[in-house]
């Protein structure tokens, strides 16, 4: 189950197969999102509720917090795809490519937190580069423990 964050808290946002959000009629999933028709009108009025009260919650707090929570989701992203094993350098690339894209267009009006989240950039950075490096010197020291011949990502 993922969430959608406000100020206020996380938020569960109920995928196919699980189970409903707190405070959600648990007849509404992601399969009829098109048909809110079908709710009944005091499930309609709950879901109305709840989006309403999420989006006065968000509108609530200054973009600035709101954006540096996405740099810092970004970040996560990439963290976990070099994390894997083997890392996803691809995947963790981007996300690193979205973060500093991010931070060279807004970073400096997102007051306190742009310091830090520089910071963590180039710490993402160097962990790539490392994580690059290592492929590559694997790859190029021919076949892998299993016999197959291991290929350097592209750059």
């Amino acid at each position: 189950m993922s969430s959608f964050w406000t100020p206020g808290g996380e938020h569960p946002v109920e995928r196919p197969g699980g189970e409903a959000p707190r405070g959600v009629d648990a007849s509404v999933t992601d399969d009829d999102a098109a048909g809110r028709d079908d709710l009944s009108p005091e499930g309609r009025a709950q879901l109305e509720a709840e989006a309403a009260a999420m989006t006065a919650e968000l509108a609530a707090a200054p973009a600035a917090v709101v954006v540096a929570n996405h740099v810092v989701g970004l970040f996560q992203l990439a963290a976990i795809h070099l994390n894997e094993d083997p890392p996803h350098l691809d995947d963790g690339r981007l996300a690193i490519d979205a973060v500093k894209a991010l931070l060279d267009a807004v970073g400096d009006r997102l007051g306190d937190d742009a310091e830090a989240l520089r910071t963590g950039l180039t710490q993402l950075q160097m962990a790539y580069v490392q994580l690059h490096r290592r492929d590559s010197t694997t790859s190029e020291a021919g076949p892998s423990e299993d016999g197959t011949e291991e290929s350097s990502p592209t750059s």
